[in-house]
């Protein structure tokens, strides 16, 4: 189910840390925000440096009626989004969306697998406790840094209990995804989200397991690149000067500042509208979409605005729009 967002004033009813480094925050506006299927998110309009940007964040299974909670990770390489949550206190006012969902679950499937890395637990967990409401058959793989920065374990464990499976990387720990792709049902689906390598990893996994496309389904982060954020400058067919994007803001927001118009819809790397012509550039492409093929990717003739960025360096593009 996809919904038309609207744009809203809310307010912090309530700031909660769930794991090292996790913290839950909880929105009430002026009215009952409307209730959310499992794999939704709103869109958040943050303050950065002195500009503001969009970032997307799952909304979590268990806020107060009427209200919305989202998870949100403080990343040490953050583009400002999870900065700028973090500094949020109940009182504080921001701009949120109503939910929407691109990540829904399809219920038609007899076995449903669900993968989750680090933050991306956020979509997952409800995934889990609208599934196991309706008796269906689930198990869940969670991978992560460490117990203690993996939130809503205990939850998912009193839950799932020997469906579920915790895999700390500290520990050693890996999720065998040849194995538990094997394990699940010849129509079974899976549904994953976590960091850009786990889910390029799974959708390996997962072609080479001879599975349809059209029974994965996934949600990235767009803040999981293979470079650190740094600063890079584009110049853009048609207008004239350069464009400046701070490590703090991404190409697609950076551009929109400077009043070249953009299509954009998902702003997370998935649905390819953003997506622009790299005439030349100095600097790698650190591409962090789930639109592009690996062989555009390696060809280096596109990116996706939203969510990949250059390396360092310079570009020129081509928006594709004409003023």
């Amino acid at each position: 189910m996809k919904n038309d967002a609207v744009w809203l004033d809310a307010n912090i009813v309530g700031v909660d840390d769930i794991a090292e480094g996790v913290r839950s925050i909880e929105f009430a506006a002026a009215f009952p925000l409307p209730a959310f299927d499992p794999g939704s998110h709103v869109a958040i309009r943050a303050s950065i440096g002195s500009g503001h940007a969009i970032r997307t964040y799952s909304c979590l299974p268990d806020a107060a009626p009427g209200h919305v909670a989202v998870g949100v990770k403080l990343h040490p390489n953050s583009r400002g989004g999870s900065r700028f949550m973090f500094g949020l206190k109940p009182g504080d006012k921001v701009r949120i969306t109503t939910p929407e969902n691109r990540f829904d679950l399809s219920w038609r499937a007899p076995e449903y697998l669900l993968l989750a890395g680090g933050i991306g637990v956020t979509p997952i967990y409800g995934m889990a406790q609208a599934l196991m409401a309706q008796g269906a058959s689930v198990r869940m793989e969670y991978g992560g840094q460490s117990l203690t920065a993996m939130p809503f374990i205990d939850p998912l464990r009193t839950l799932l209990g020997d469906r579920l499976a915790v895999h700390p990387q500290d520990q050693g720990a890996m999720i065998d995804l040849d194995k538990v792709i094997a394990n699940l049902s010849a129509d079974g689906e899976l549904y994953i989200c976590g960091p850009l390598p786990m889910l390029e990893a799974a959708k390996r996994a997962w072609a080479k397991a001879g599975r349809p496309t059209s029974r994965f389904r996934y949600e990235v982060f767009g803040d999981t690149g293979r470079f650190t954020e740094t600063p890079f400058t584009v110049r853009v067919v048609g207008y004239d000067g350069e464009v400046t994007v701070p490590s703090d803001q991404s190409l697609l927001d950076a551009l929109a500042d400077a009043g070249i118009p953009m299509i954009h819809d998902c702003r997370r790397g998935e649905c390819g509208l953003c997506a622009v012509d790299v005439l030349n550039h100095s600097g790698e492409i650190d591409h962090r979409d789930v639109f592009l093929a690996e062989s555009e990717k390696r060809e280096g003739s596109k990116l996706c605005a939203c969510v990949s960025r250059i390396a360092g360096g310079a570009a020129v593009i081509d928006t594709g729009y004409r003023p």
